[in-house]
């Protein structure tokens, strides 16, 4: 899929980019496989906001994706290559020779009329979801589950790969888009290919009302609230921020700081860190 610039004949159109969405083959989505998708704008059930710059956005429905592929070993056609709005991939709508209707994830390559299938003996082809003890090692794979049947959880945005690098007795080792090296139990199931709509990381928002159709509220800096707002904020002009390192708006450490636990319950389940060398 390519990249589309405009003429700048206003100053939002200068460096804005589109994609061109060659890849999209069905532009209306499938009516029973839709849902509502209600917004909270980052406020928890008692209205306070947990989540920040979350809020507006344009209307949209949640499209039901079958991450699970259970229907194991019933060939499904490729009806067409959709645009969904909420995630950067986009999705493909497969039928079933019994007539069902499913969403899944579009790997790079898929096409209309192409034949996927979820089996242990499936061909290692784009589309095709087999258990990674049947799946090569070396081959690049997306849609990973992290516990059996509970569905894809790992690499599902637009772009990504993992590569299977090893498999010793109940568990396969796999390098994520990150550089992560995780053991997965072999028993978890994985679609081979890489997730398509690559040039997705390479589109320039461009102006601030798309940021706002999004349901993207603006950030404001530290540095320009009070002091009252923020730990960065007061004194005259463009002051430092006034502490041995950047701080959260609650006071925390931030930009580097590590959160993650010192002993996380899946450490022993990661075999190289992404920030090793």
């Amino acid at each position: 899929m390519g990249i589309k610039s405009f003429r700048p004949v206003t100053p939002s159109l200068r460096n804005m980019t589109v994609l061109t969405y060659e890849e999209i083959t069905k532009k209306t989505p499938e009516k029973k496989l839709l849902s509502p998708l209600k917004k909270n704008s980052g406020r928890n059930n008692t209205g306070k906001i947990t989540v920040r710059h979350h809020g507006g956005g344009q209307r949209r429905k949640y499209r039901m994706i079958d991450f699970k592929r259970n229907k194991v070993d019933t060939f499904a056609t490729v009806i067409g290559i959709e645009y969904d709005p909420n995630r950067t991939a986009n999705i493909a709508l497969l039928e079933y020779e019994d007539g069902e209707r499913t969403y899944i994830i579009a790997p790079l390559g898929l096409t209309d009329g192409d034949k996927v299938i979820s089996s242990k003996t499936a061909d290692i082809k784009p589309g095709n979801c087999l258990p990674i003890s049947s799946i090569p090692v070396g081959t690049v794979i997306h849609n990973i589950e992290l516990h059996i049947g509970k569905g894809a959880q790992l690499v599902r945005s637009a772009g990504n790969s993992a590569q299977l690098m090893a498999k010793e007795g109940k568990y396969a080792h796999v390098r994520m888009p990150s550089g992560e090296v995780r053991l997965i139990s072999v028993n978890c199931r994985a679609v081979i290919g890489t997730v398509g709509n690559v040039d997705s990381e390479n589109v320039n928002i461009g102006k601030a009302g798309r940021s706002r159709h999004m349901g993207i509220r603006p950030t404001v800096r530290g540095s320009v609230m009070n002091p009252c707002d923020h730990p960065h904020g007061g004194g005259e002009g463009k002051a430092p921020i006034g502490h041995s390192g950047p701080r959260t708006p609650w006071g925390k450490p931030a930009l580097g700081y590590k959160t993650r636990a010192k002993k996380h319950r899946t450490d022993k389940f990661i075999v190289k860190k992404r920030n090793k060398k």
